[in-house]
């Protein structure tokens, strides 16, 4: 897909500002930050039967809702903000969700002490190296892999939840794990350089 910048772009954000500056800046971009693990975790959890649109939408009001994010405070997150979050209107309100987030932020917790981070858990499974694709249409990509299989029941065997191998795959992407964006994508190019 061209964009009045002349650059061509995967076509899976359509016309959406937002996703666009997330798939230019973000998605695919190798991360090593515990707390943005923690987000993709909680963020992917909820986009579960629905679009990254609705989600990417709402990042803000989750982030204001989940502390930013930080997997301690989530943690100690009281029964009143759990009531309150499945009342606000800004996220996604869905209990079993708003909990699961909960329930990863203990297991996410156990993990660091374990490993000494969660980055370093989770880079283990590729040792340390980005597995490069190169389609050349969207429908080539695959909903799940091998490596969100095995990523998956590790998560699940740690005690995490909403975290099957399609939801993982979705994080393994969006963290830069996997580079799946379509071999003429002007970020491809850029990201193979990382």
């Amino acid at each position: 897909m061209m964009k009045p910048d002349g650059k061509t772009r995967c076509s899976w954000m359509g016309n959406d500002e937002l996703m666009l500056r997330y798939h230019d800046q973000e998605w695919g971009v190798p991360i090593h930050e515990d707390r943005k693990w923690f987000e993709f975790i909680v963020l992917n959890a909820f986009q579960a039967g629905l679009s990254w649109k609705i989600v990417l939408h709402k990042r803000a009001a989750f982030r204001d809702v989940f502390h930013n994010f930080d997997p301690e405070q989530v943690a100690r997150m009281t029964d009143k903000e759990i009531e309150k979050a499945s009342r606000n209107p800004s996220i996604i309100r869905n209990r079993l969700k708003i909990r699961a987030a909960i329930t990863n932020a203990h297991t996410f917790l156990k993990v660091q002490e374990r490993q000494g981070s969660f980055d370093s858990f989770i880079w283990s499974f590729t040792d340390g190296n980005v597995i490069h694709h190169s389609w050349k249409q969207l429908s080539e990509l695959p909903a799940t892999s091998p490596l969100s299989d095995t990523v998956s029941k590790a998560l699940k065997k740690e005690g995490f939840s909403f975290v099957g191998s399609t939801i993982c795959y979705a994080f393994l992407q969006a963290a830069g794990v996997v580079n799946d964006h379509l071999a003429h994508c002007f970020r491809y190019k850029e990201l193979m350089k990382l």
